[in-house]
Formats: C-alpha cells, structure tokens, sequence
C-alpha cells in the first residue's frame, strides 16, 4: 500500500531559523561545501573499479597476463572485490559508532593505498588478486562512514541535494579509469594495464586535503555527550562561529531530542533492532530491496562486462569497445547529477518510478534487438542496441545512482544510521556477488536471453518502488520518523525527552511541535 503524506511541522520551524543567504558569498558554506565535496570524492573507488576490470578486459596485456580469463575465472576476479567489500562494511558500521565517522575513513584511505599500489606492482595474477582484495576492504570503511558524516554536517537546507551528489562520485572514478585506459591501450608493455590500477588511488589522494579540513559528526559527538563540541561544530559550518544563532540552537536542540527519544524508547544500535518495530522493519524492507535492484536491475552486466555485450552485438574493436565505455561513463555522470539536483524539486517517489519506467522500456527494446542480431547478423541492428544502454543507463542514474546512500541514510534513526547504510550496502554487494560470478557464465550460455530475467527484475522495482518506497522530500533527519514510526509517537518521545532533566532548550522565535 503507497504511503499517505504526512505534514511535518518541524519542516516550518527550521525554516523560521534558516537565515537568508547563498552559498557562495558565505565563507562558511563555502568551506563546508569543500569538504563535502572531499566526501562525494570517497565514492570515486567504486566506480574506478567497476570500470577498470570491464575496460581491462579490452586490453590484450592484461589478459595475457592474468591467463585469459572467462567464466568462472573472470567472474573471480571481479568478485573479490566485492568479498573484501562485504567483510569491510559489516566491521564499518561497528567502527563508525564507536569510533566516530572519521578514523573509518582513514581506515578506508590506508586500505585502497596499499591495495593500488600492490595491483601495480603484482608480478603475478594471485598478487593481483591479493590486490584486489585489498581495494574491496576499503570499500566498506569509504563507502560508509563519509556519507554517514557527510550527512550529519550538510547544511539542513542543502543536505538531500549534497547526499545524493555522493554516489555522483562514483561516476567521477569511472570516467577517469575509463579514459585513463583508453589512453594506454596503445602502450607495448605491461603499463598498459599497471598505469590504470595503480591511479585507483588517485581521487581519495585527492580527497584527503579537504577531509583534514572536515570535523566529527556532530550527531555523534552528541551520542557520546559532547554536546558543546557539538555545538562548535555546528556554529562553525553553519553560523560563521555564532553559538548562540537560532539555527544552531534549534539544531542542538533537534539532534538531543531525537537521540534522547531514541534511549527513551530504548533503542540500540543492535542489527536485531532493525525488526523490533513496524517502522524499522519497513525501512529494512526499502534498504535491502533497494540494494538489491541497485546491482540486479542489469546494470551489472553492462558495468563489469560492457566488452562481452558489445562482443555479442558485433563491437568487436578494443577502441570501439574502450570509447564507447568512456562515452557512457561521461553520460552517467551527467545524468546522475541531474538526478541528485531534482531530489528536492521532483522528489523521491518520481524518480524511483521515472526511473523503472525508463529501464524497462529500453532493457526490453535492448533484448528485441540483440535477439534480432542473433538471428540475423545484421550490423545495423547490433549497432542500434547502443543508443538504448544509453538510455536504459539515463533511467538508472536519475535514480538508483544519487539514492542508492541517501535514501537509507535519511530514514534511519542515529542509532541504527550506520548499521542501516551497511545493510544497504550488503545488499548491493551480495547481489554484485552474485552478479559477478554468474553473469560471465550467464552470458557465455545463453546469450541475449539471459537479458529475459532482467526484464522480470525490472518489473519487480516498479511494483516495489511504487508501494512501498515513501516520499521524504521536506524531512530533517531527526523527523523523518513521522513518517515510519508515526506522528503521535514522535512527539510523545519528544517531549519526554524534553522533559528528562537533560537541559533542552527552546529556540528562539518557534513554536512546540504541533500535534496532528
């Protein structure tokens, strides 16, 4: 059953405090966009991998190299990473909580080094593949923790546009590992393939001046009862070091309710609590489906095995294969920014469904013409399938790329927020898995009819998307349980914690939140 829009009062009370300016002539959002910027470049890693294994695989040297790979022994190799991934995100969700958003990061940081800087150096395919694993254990610290902090520190107006641009950075990593190896394809020896394994490291190396610059989460300084620092933090992004200005106020005040509310009701940070209540089971449901359709919706064969799809509809030249792989990173970049930047105009519910119906539209017209090439041979033909991944990828990006982190991370309570994105993310990598072992072997057997279970998948998004996905546009954080856990019980929870003694303050120039 859709779900019923539910008025949020606390949305017009943020707005009373917000003061009136632009990012770009306040020096500190100018400064905190820096570092989200820093944030968004964390997810480059991702996308970097996704396109150097598939743009490897054009590249003779490598495959030499590595004892030409096919099947299952191709499938390994790209799956690796994503074991190394798994395990790295379930010690994440650990380490954020306890340790903070920030030393996971590091974490992820001397991982995705080392594992670079190995896969260069490999003088033989297991060091690779050590290599490799290496790279997916970083995954689960930097694919974590700096959304989670990115999040928690984004400026309240901008914050649903500033997470959704975090996966755009996956895109950012792509077009430079595609580009960097359509570049070396022309080189005689082994730099041809070491160059773009070892650049991996590139965007986080990038990234780690602006992260120097970035603080501690205040939610979770708030969590651990450092709430004057909380406060510095908060003054200091966004009110030019006012600790007294009314959105400061309002936001302490916000994050210590919600987090009170959260021990009042007696919630944890436990993996069994995700099932405990309706409201977090229904999240459960969106976070683990939206994983899965994240990774099973077919972008997996296209983004790890572009070079076999266009082998089977006649592309057959390493530079045609490597230019259209660079085009269509160029591409998805675009359209995920696009994407993240209609969040908040179009909202969530729109573009989940805009998004399906895109999809299947084209992945359908994708099996019609790759089927009528199969029986026909006709080039033509196979040349028209290539407009339609365009467009199939523009529907995926609008939607499954910027709400991928931040839809989970926005309906998840700060206790369960980091273990909440590290279910998303399990999803995603169980099913990348699964894709990366199988579809090599899929597509080797059965041809463009391995595209069929797509299609069903595809269709699967639409009805789930459409049911069970709810509209959060307008929604701060710490409100975002009106929706899941009901109005009633929010404010009830809220003024219990208000009232506990711990010191709450009111804001200045708002109202109590209104019952309904």
């Amino acid at each position: 059953m859709t779900v019923k829009a539910t008025r949020n009062p606390g949305h017009s009370q943020l707005e009373a405090v917000l003061p009136e300016t632009t990012w770009w002539k306040s020096p500190q959002l100018r400064r905190l966009n820096f570092c989200i910027l820093s944030l968004i470049f964390f997810s480059s890693s991702n996308g970097f991998d996704g396109s150097l294994v598939n743009g490897l695989q054009s590249l003779d040297s490598w495959m030499d190299f590595m004892g030409q790979p096919t099947g299952t022994w191709l499938g390994f190799i790209n799956g690796i990473y994503s074991v190394g991934a798994l395990v790295s995100t379930i010690i994440a969700a650990w380490c954020s909580n306890k340790f903070g958003r920030k030393p996971c990061v590091w974490i992820g940081i001397i991982f995705i080094l080392a594992g670079s800087i190995l896969g260069a150096a490999a003088p033989n395919d297991t060091i690779y593949i050590v290599s490799r694993v290496l790279v997916g254990m970083s995954g689960g610290f930097i694919t974590n923790a700096p959304p989670l902090l990115l999040n928690e520190i984004a400026y309240p107006a901008h914050r649903s546009i500033s997470s959704c641009l975090f996966m755009i950075g996956y895109y950012v990593g792509s077009v430079i590992s595609s580009w960097v190896t359509f570049q070396t394809r022309t080189y005689s020896s082994s730099w041809s393939w070491r160059l773009p394994t070892l650049l991996q490291m590139l965007c986080p190396l990038i990234a780690i001046p602006g992260f120097l610059l970035t603080p501690e989460s205040p939610r979770w300084l708030v969590s651990r009862d450092r709430v004057e620092d909380a406060r510095k933090v908060l003054a200091e992004l966004h009110a030019n070091g006012d600790l007294t200005a009314p959105l400061v106020t309002y936001e302490v005040q916000e994050i210590r309710e919600a987090i009170a509310a959260e021990k009042e009701s007696d919630a944890s940070s436990s993996y069994s609590d995700m099932v405990k209540t309706p409201g977090n089971r229904r999240r459960l449901l969106i976070t683990v489906t939206l994983g899965i359709f994240s990774q099973w919706s077919g972008n997996g064969v296209v983004s790890y095995y572009l070079a076999m799809v266009l082998d089977t509809v006649g592309v057959t030249a390493t530079k045609d294969q490597l230019l259209i792989s660079g085009c269509l990173q160029i591409w998805n970049l675009i359209f995920g920014t696009i994407g993240a930047l209609l969040v908040e105009r179009a909202g969530r519910r729109p573009l989940f469904l805009t998004s399906a119906g895109v999809m299947l539209v084209s992945y359908i017209i994708i099996t019609g013409l790759s089927g009528s090439f199969a029986s026909t041979g006709s080039a033509p033909i196979g040349t028209a399938v290539i407009p339609f991944i365009f467009i199939y990828f523009a529907g995926y990006d609008i939607a499954l790329t910027p709400l991928l982190v931040a839809y989970p991370t926005e309906i998840w309570p700060f206790t369960l927020r980091s273990r909440g994105l590290s279910v998303a993310w399990l999803s995603a990598i169980g099913a990348l898995i699964f894709n990366t072992f199988v579809n090599p072997v899929a597509l080797s057997a059965l041809g463009w009819r391995y595209y069929f279970v797509f299609v069903a998948i595809l269709i699967c998004y639409a009805l789930t998307s459409y049911f069970f996905y709810p509209e959060t546009k307008g929604y701060t954080l710490e409100n975002m349980a009106l929706i899941f856990d009901g109005h009633d019980r929010t404010v009830n929870d809220s003024e219990k914690a208000g009232s506990s003694g711990d010191g709450g303050e009111k804001v200045p120039g708002t109202n109590e939140v209104e019952r309904v």
